[in-house]
């Protein structure tokens, strides 16, 4: 039975607010300025590069960890768990009032390393390309997703896996879902551009 506490730990996981607390380094409350988002994106743009990296790792590393206790006490169903714990408590945390507050792609491409390494590596290189070429992180993070989802059915993968695959890409592409209005609009941010002198 007290297996089971795990599973709030992975919670707890997931709710630790990496670009929050990165954001109090230099004085800047991620959630008032940029996209408002606590996650690895709007570090980046408001941070710089190396407290991005910090972020990045951190919510890709409480991914990978909420995924890999899960799966140690329950196998490929207590990672799935576990790892969509972890988004939760990450998108919607309860530090900042339920409000969405991160997409979970860098938890979620820890979740899936450490479950499904095949499909992270083909994700991966569909996110860069999308990026690359479209200096768009948001649609970048939404092929990532949509490959996962499909990925999961060509490979091998166990129930659970694919099960994962389509509820956390139907996840991401509805915390996107302002993305794609900027994106038509020609107003979402691009990667590398200079920062709106109103976002900080």
């Amino acid at each position: 039975m007290l297996r089971y506490l795990l599973f709030i730990v992975t919670y707890c996981l997931g709710i630790i607010p990496f670009a929050y607390l990165a954001g109090q380094l230099k004085g800047i409350d991620v959630r008032r300025h940029g996209s408002g988002n606590i996650g690895t994106t709007n570090a980046f743009r408001l941070l710089g590069v190396k407290l991005g990296i910090l972020v990045l790792l951190g919510d890709f590393l409480k991914g990978a960890a909420a995924a890999a206790l899960g799966y140690w006490a329950f196998g490929p169903w207590g990672g799935i768990i576990g790892g969509l714990l972890a988004m939760a408590g990450h998108s919607w945390n309860p530090l900042f009032g339920f409000r969405p507050s991160g997409k979970g792609v860098a938890a979620g491409f820890g979740i899936i390393t450490v479950l499904m390494p095949k499909v992270m590596f083909v994700a991966i290189a569909l996110f860069l390309l999308v990026v690359v070429v479209t200096r768009y992180v948001s649609m970048g993070s939404v092929v990532g997703a949509l490959t996962v989802a499909i990925a999961v059915f060509i490979f091998p993968e166990p129930f659970a896996y694919r099960f994962f695959g389509l509820v956390a890409s139907s996840i991401v592409l509805f915390l996107h879902r302002a993305n794609f209005q900027r994106v038509l609009q020609g107003t979402e941010h691009r990667f590398g551009d200079k920062k709106n002198p109103r976002d900080v």
